[in-house]
């Protein structure tokens, strides 16, 4: 019978498997785009739990011991603190972890195939303009979809 702190791997395995799990998950995550989880859906909230009950296995494999877990909750949150600072400081390396803003409206006009390339439905962008209180884009000076997946409305100055 083992022991709740008999681990299953050297301490060191979980620290690489934590950290390789949350670049691995950071980077995905990029790929997918920005409007995978700036507005949480159903479904969203359903890939999110998924993917962290897979990466589970990948970051702790069998093992089942309280100090396993927590050391690699420990590295994953210094990964994360690490990539913060560096983001900080290098422009480059921020635009590549968070991405730049994309135009989805210029000067009242939708730009033709932006909302197609952010695979943002135009149902969830007429939810947006609603929620500013505006019904079409003829008042918006620019609408842009933010790294963070939140549209940003500027309204034209009149």
């Amino acid at each position: 019978m083992s022991s709740a702190f008999d681990m299953a791997m050297p301490w060191w395995q979980f620290v690489w498997r934590g950290i390789a799990a949350y670049l691995a998950a950071v980077f995905m995550m990029r790929i997918v785009g920005k409007r995978s989880f700036g507005d949480m859906s159903t479904f969203d909230i359903i890939v999110l739990v998924l993917v962290g009950g897979v990466l589970r296995n990948s970051i702790v494999g069998h093992d089942g011991s309280f100090q396993g877990g927590l050391i690699a909750v420990a590295a994953m949150l210094a990964t994360d603190r690490a990539v913060a600072w560096a983001c900080t400081r290098s422009p480059w390396l921020n635009r590549f972890v968070e991405g730049r803003p994309t135009i989805l409206v210029h000067d009242g006009e939708v730009v033709p195939g932006s909302l197609e390339r952010v695979c943002l439905p135009k149902a969830a962008f007429r939810r947006a303009l609603h929620a500013a209180g505006l019904e079409d884009t003829k008042s918006i000076s620019i609408a842009r979809l933010e790294p963070n997946g939140r549209i940003t409305l500027i309204r034209k100055q009149e």
